[in-house]
């Protein structure tokens, strides 16, 4: 992956259709987009096991739920 892969600029990146912000008290990058969310989550680093597994947790659920808003808006 890392052979393919290598930093862009946001100019060089397609217009998304969807954007999440996963928060992480952290600044992002505005991106126009047809629809978006921010999950406000928290950054789990330095951080116990079971922290980074209720978070993964949380985004499973909010994925699967982002899955349905989309199906309904057929984006």
């Amino acid at each position: 992956m890392e052979e393919k892969q290598y930093s862009k600029l946001l100019s060089d990146i397609p217009s998304p259709d969807v954007v999440i912000l996963m928060g992480c008290n952290v600044c992002c990058p505005v991106l126009p987009s047809q629809y978006s969310e921010n999950w406000n989550l928290d950054d789990p680093s330095g951080k116990s096991d079971q922290e980074f597994e209720r978070i993964i947790s949380l985004i499973q659920n909010k994925v699967l739920t982002l899955k349905e808003t989309l199906r309904k808006r057929r984006l």
